[in-house]
């Protein structure tokens, strides 16, 4: 078989992947929304004793990484989302489909995380977080399902290179 045929096939294998990002971005984005339709800007809402929702705004990266600079931050994570994006979506495309399921889906998480918070950026300016766990005096930063899929995301990518890649290694 001719090796572009086969890395056609691939591609095609592989593009159903992006189903799992459409569907992280959809998730993101209408929980983004109801957030912003039913709350004011600070609000807080106990759900349990040690989980809150509550409306904030994050014009910096993890954890409010610059936030406090005066604005072309928003354009630093823009660009860097637009280049990572690209970057994921063309290794999700050319990645071998046998034995690389998890490497897949952690590349497709983290890629419909990076397009739900570059959407926020782009429309609004900022991330709009509404996640926010609590004990006591402590509180982890707020975070919203754009986060958690970049996050688990990650996890996915890492648990593949390091432990499954051994595997394969040996095999």
């Amino acid at each position: 078989m001719d090796a572009t045929v086969s890395e056609k096939r691939v591609g095609r294998r592989n593009a159903w992947w992006l189903v799992v990002s459409v569907i992280v971005v959809i998730a993101d984005q209408v929980s983004k929304a109801a957030v912003i339709e039913n709350m004011t800007y600070l609000q807080r809402i106990p759900i349990l004793p040690i989980l809150d929702l509550v409306r904030l705004h994050n014009t910096g990266a993890a954890f409010s990484f610059l936030a406090d600079a005066s604005g072309w931050q928003k354009w630093l994570f823009s660009g860097v989302a637009v280049v990572v994006s690209m970057a994921i979506l063309w290794w999700l495309l050319t990645l071998p489909t046998k034995g690389r399921v998890v490497l897949a889906l952690g590349l497709a998480l983290v890629l419909g995380g990076a397009i739900g918070n570059l959407i926020d950026r782009t429309v609004y300016g900022h991330v709009v977080d509404f996640i926010l766990f609590h004990y006591e005096a402590w509180s982890y930063p707020a975070f919203n399902i754009a986060d958690s899929a970049i996050t688990i995301g990650v996890v996915l990518i890492l648990f593949d290179g390091v432990v499954l890649e051994r595997g394969r290694a040996r095999a």
